[in-house]
This record gives structure tokens, sequence and C-alpha cells, in this order.
């Protein structure tokens, strides 16, 4: 018998936007964020300004979440550019997110209460 996995979809994740050309924007993922899966959570890094994987323990501003990956990317070797939900008002599934391996509760309440700044709320 072969057994087939489903992967996650680009913008699953989603339950309700106001208007996707307000709450989605291109951006560049940043080499070396390797492979990333849709509704993973995204730091902006402050130098250059391109976004990578949350990394709580960082200090180059991804450890800041600024978005969430609407489809499925490799930026292992080199620069990609992606869609990202990069405000709100939108809402999210909550358990269709993908946060850090490793991170805590309290990161993961920073992160929440930083995508509720931008609109961007979890439910």
């Amino acid at each position: 018998m072969t057994m087939l996995t489903e992967g996650k979809h680009a913008g699953g994740f989603l339950v309700w936007e106001v208007l996707r050309d307000y709450t989605r924007e291109a951006v560049t993922i940043a080499s070396g964020a390797g492979k990333l899966e849709p509704g993973t959570v995204l730091g902006k890094i402050t130098t250059g300004g391109k976004f990578t994987a949350l990394a709580p323990a960082a200090t180059n501003g991804s450890q800041n979440a600024a978005g969430i990956l609407w489809d499925k990317v490799d930026a292992s070797a080199a620069d990609v550019s992606s869609v990202v939900i990069l405000r709100g008002p939108a809402i999210v599934n909550r358990y269709e997110i993908i946060w850090p391996d490793g991170a805590t509760e309290a990161q993961i309440t920073a992160a929440t209460t930083a995508l509720a700044t931008i609109g961007i709320i979890l439910r």
C-alpha cells in the first residue's frame, strides 16, 4: 500500500483578509533561510530589509515577527522573491502557523502580539 502525504497549501492558513492587494506584498527572502513552508512566521532583517524565518534569539531584526509566508520557498542558496502577509486586517488559523523549532511559549506569545500590532490576528 502506498501512503500519500499532502503538504501545506499556499495561503492555507488564511481564514480572512480585508483585501489581498493590501495585506499581501512581494518581498525578498534572504539567502540561507532554507526551505520554508506556507504559514512560516517571518522576521525582517534590519540591514537590507530582507525577510527570514523568525529567530527569537537573533539580534538582527529577525527576532521580531513581521509577517507570514504565503507559499513555500527554497532560499537555501540564493535570495528569492515571495508573497508575504505583511499587514491586516487579516485572520489566520493559529494551528496552521509554523513557529521556529524550540520556540518557547513566551516567544510565541511575543510574536503573536507583534503580529497583532500589524493587524494579523491568530484565531
